[in-house]
């Protein structure tokens, strides 16, 4: 099956050899987790290795802001920019729902100008504010999806979640169903060191990876390393030692 590789080393594989094309995929953690940098990654990988120009649509950051960091791991947006294959969007959630509704609106001018194959929109978080109850918050990404997925794009979409340490809440799991796949980066205490881990929930249409894995964020971008090898709890953000809880159940009350 054809697949859109992110590029980023360890998730292609957890993803069962990459996204599926035209395809909406949820990136979401906590502030720091690393969501607009494995954006981004997902976007110079697709310029720079596969030949796939891409959008990045922002509700928050400028364009300067992106170039910035983008330079800090070695990605010349700036120079993607100006040779065409890269664009940045700076918008409302407002402006880009009814953008996405007409004919030749912003979107579908820059893909079909650029020959767009991928987008990052940063962050959909911003679209929360425009449903008035979770119904209609999944009708409204559901539709904003559809319009980016009409234009041929593979989706990044990224998502800020309030809890730092922890399972998803309820709010969380619930956009999971309009989505393709579902990735997940949490901070998790180990021996009081924080580390990183990375899930992928779901991947609609394919096999992926039902472990959780270490990743760190490196003068490279992201890159997923090994499996969290005798813990549980992981989610919980304070995972307990499968050594600890055999001796707690079982030789416990011999000592």
């Amino acid at each position: 099956m054809e697949r859109v590789k992110t590029g980023i080393k360890g998730l292609d594989e957890m993803l069962g050899g990459g996204l599926l094309p035209q395809t909406a995929n949820l990136v979401e953690g906590a502030p720091g987790t690393g969501k607009t940098i494995l954006g981004m990654q997902f976007l110079y990988s697709g310029i720079t290795q596969f030949n796939e120009p891409g959008l990045i649509l922002t509700f928050e950051q400028d364009t300067q802001q992106y170039l910035h960091d983008a330079a800090s791991f070695g990605w010349d947006l700036k120079r993607l920019q100006q040779e065409g294959a890269l664009r940045i969007i700076r918008s409302s959630p407002e402006v880009t729902l009814a953008d996405l509704e007409h004919v030749g609106g912003q979107i579908e001018t820059a893909a079909r100008q650029m020959g767009a194959r991928r987008i990052l929109v940063d962050s959909l978080s911003h679209f929360e504010h425009l449903a008035s109850d979770p119904v209609a918050y999944r009708r409204l990404v559901y539709g904003f999806i559809n319009g980016l997925k009409r234009e041929g794009l593979t989706s990044i979409l990224t998502r800020e979640s309030p809890a730092l340490l922890g399972e998803p809440s309820e709010d969380e799991e619930d956009i999971a169903f309009v989505v393709d796949a579902y990735i997940l980066l949490r901070y998790v205490e180990i021996k009081s060191v924080i580390h990183r881990a990375v899930l992928v929930l779901k991947h609609r249409g394919s096999d992926h990876a039902k472990d959780i894995r270490r990743y760190e964020i490196t003068d490279r971008g992201l890159v997923v390393r090994d499996k969290f090898e005798g813990q549980e709890g992981i989610l919980s953000g304070t995972p307990r030692s499968m050594a600890d809880f055999f001796d707690k159940a079982f030789l416990g009350e011999r000592r």
